[in-house]
């Protein structure tokens, strides 16, 4: 590098810094805002819920008003302005504390800790049952506390309160940082494999990118706003609607037609919505047609599985056709398809990781890897180092250390599938429910094995393994992409990650908190199926789950049986990914949208070709935008008058 490269650079780091100041404030400051309206929405009102969905609607409202603002700020005080990084910074820290704080993390961790206490009875026998295996650094026991948090009318500000609470607190937060900074570890190696050689869709960070990117000529574009005045439009007077019941809704929400089936054995058929959600219709207009085909066509292939269960008598099996564990198979066989494909690469990084810088350069190119967030050794020591940490938490909470191991192991290459699964897919949903380690471990070692103390600590891990919703390690990938697309410092981004990684968890806890001890806890499902579900273990240690077993791995070969297909038949239209997350059970709500999404895409492409659809881009971009925008603001609404508004997904 010659003297005015390394002056360029000099330069460049000088000015950052104070962008990087400020955008750190920002987030600091937007970040609790963002945890509060979260808890609102999805506890308070249970109405909403941004964070069951890929493309997180409160981030995405954020960005636009910080890009409508920044529009004018260019106008009036053009020093003042934001750059793109900054936006996109401040974008993915909204969306880490999003996943962190949402309905399928955090959320249900707070319930959880409390429980046991609050809701043990003589009938259920709890205490006896397994108090003794609970660890009064991982609980809140107090009675007199907890009275204030479940009854309200009430305050978290005062000594006995915050004393009580103060080491749980800390001590579930240091997990779940050291849980998600694994998680970021791992981007870090897979991200040039996944974003720079095999380059990955990533449809679901198309709405950002473009928003930032291309700020004037976005919010300028005439087709943007048609589609968004067309999304908006209908929440709008959906949302009148609600509150006026003369004004006649449009019905885009969920409408069942299992009812139409009623002789066997289409009776087995169950629940079988149709919707037209907009954004979700402009979500999937951006996934390859190939795979958003495998969606709709591998959830009517899961319904054709209750049907001929019904013809063949085996609908008397528990749980047939174990949806769930096929899709976990599914995921499975994703990853390991994956990795054998950057099978070359991940050789090449072990090597650098053993050798040094300069064994890799033959597979990865002349950049080497200082253009990572950081070196490839580095990112292995720290996961290492947060896999110990979270292995001795779980130990000291009870769970063999062999367990903790096999149970983050499964753990994490499920997240590892997901963000796969995302990058190439960007499906509006991939929820995969109740099957996540804690039952994987169960089902294929027996309870009786795991013995007592694996499974109450179990109960309090289930706070993240219930359901996949929008998860934070995909998010943080696509993080890196979305760096990677406008030429952000990728070692910049890493540090926003961490600062967001660090607030978000005290965040949650404060916002949760907060409102609880106001109003009342009214979110009691999660600590009440965790702790049914253990004391249903407990008084029944049965032996392993040999069909569950079978359809997981019936799951695991048929994906890499569908991927052998697509290598040896170019016309081969079934996509692995498709088939893990059609089992799921939010795929049940968006599978008509995405198959209209299918349909029109495809007319598209094949009536006016490539020019066509390019233009229609923007017109999907604003169905998701004008969805968001209103749906968002009809939340805020709510909050603010304290009243229940229409929420436009489920």
């Amino acid at each position: 590098m010659d003297i005015n490269q390394e002056k360029s650079r000099f330069s460049d780091r000088m000015i950052s810094f104070p962008n990087i100041r400020w955008t750190v404030l920002i987030g600091l400051i937007l970040i609790p805002i963002n945890c509060y309206w979260i808890i609102q929405m999805e506890v308070v009102r249970y109405s909403g819920h941004p964070t069951t969905i890929s493309l997180l609607f409160n981030s995405v409202f954020c960005l636009f008003l910080l890009c409508l603002l920044n529009q004018l700020v260019l106008k009036v005080l053009p020093g003042f302005s934001f750059t793109q990084s900054d936006l996109l910074s401040v974008y993915v820290m909204l969306c880490l504390s999003s996943t962190i704080a949402g309905h399928g993390f955090m959320q249900m961790l707070i319930p959880i800790i409390t429980h046991p206490f609050w809701f043990a009875t003589p009938e259920n026998d709890w205490q006896a049952l397994f108090w003794r295996y609970l660890q009064p650094w991982t609980v809140v026991d107090d009675m007199n506390v907890l009275k204030g948090y479940y009854e309200g009318e009430s305050t978290f500000y005062t000594l006995e309160h915050v004393k009580e609470w103060m080491v749980p607190i800390l001590s579930w937060s240091a997990f779940v940082f050291a849980l998600v900074s694994v998680m970021v570890c791992i981007n870090v190696i897979l991200r040039r494999q996944w974003t720079e050689t095999e380059r990955l869709a990533y449809p679901a960070i198309q709405l950002p990118l473009e928003m930032v990117t291309q700020q004037k000529n976005f919010i300028r574009n005439k087709m943007m706003w048609i589609g968004f005045s067309l999304a908006g439009g209908l929440d709008i007077i959906n949302g009148l609607g609600y509150f006026y019941p003369q004004i006649p809704i449009v019905p885009v929400k969920r409408h069942d037609l299992g009812h139409f089936f009623v002789e066997k054995p289409w009776s087995a058929i169950g629940w079988f919505p149709i919707s037209f959600y907009p954004f979700a219709i402009g979500l999937s207009f951006f996934m390859p047609s190939d795979i958003s085909f495998s969606c709709w066509f591998f959830y009517l292939f899961f319904k054709g599985q209750h049907i001929l269960g019904s013809m063949l008598g085996l609908r008397s099996l528990p749980r047939f056709p174990y949806s769930d564990e096929q899709s976990w198979g599914g995921y499975m066989g994703v990853l390991v398809v994956a990795l054998w494909m950057g099978r070359r690469y991940f050789w090449s990084v072990l090597k650098e990781i053993i050798y040094g810088e300069g064994s890799h350069k033959r597979i990865l190119g002349h950049h080497e890897n200082s253009e990572e967030p950081m070196r490839y050794r580095v990112a292995l020591l720290w996961s290492i180092g947060f896999l110990l940490f979270i292995i001795c938490f779980c130990h000291q909470g009870g769970m063999g250390v062999w367990v903790a191991v096999g149970f983050f192991l499964i753990y994490f290459a499920l997240s590892t599938s997901i963000s796969r699964i995302r990058a190439e897919l960007g499906s509006p949903v991939h929820d995969i429910h109740w099957i996540g380690a804690d039952e994987v471990l169960t089902r294929v070692i027996g309870l009786k094995v795991l013995g007592p103390r694996n499974l109450t600590f179990f109960s309090f891990l289930r706070f993240f393994n219930r359901a996949q919703y929008s998860h934070t390690m995909p998010q943080q990938l696509e993080g890196f992409k979305l760096a990677e697309r406008a030429h952000i410092n990728n070692r910049r981004l890493l540090w926003m990650m961490v600062i967001a990684n660090f607030i978000a968890p005290l965040a949650t806890f404060w916002a949760y908190l907060h409102i609880m001890y106001q109003n009342g806890a009214t979110q009691n499902w999660p600590g009440a199926e965790a702790f049914d579900r253990l004391a249903k273990w407990l008084a029944y240690s049965g032996p392993l789950d040999v069909k569950a077993i079978v359809f997981m791995g019936t799951g695991l070969v048929f994906a890499i049986f569908l991927f052998l297909m697509r290598l040896k038949f170019l016309w081969w239209p079934f996509h692995p990914a498709g088939y893990a997350v059609s089992g799921s059970w939010s795929m049940n709500n968006i599978w008509f949208c995405i198959l209209i999404s299918w349909v029109v895409k495809g007319l598209l492409l094949r009536q006016g070709g490539l020019k066509v659809y390019q233009k229609a881009i923007p017109f999907f971009l604003g169905l998701i935008l004008g969805e968001f925008t209103v749906g968002s603001l009809w939340t805020i609404i709510g909050i603010v008058r304290n009243v229940s508004t229409y929420g436009f997904w489920f």
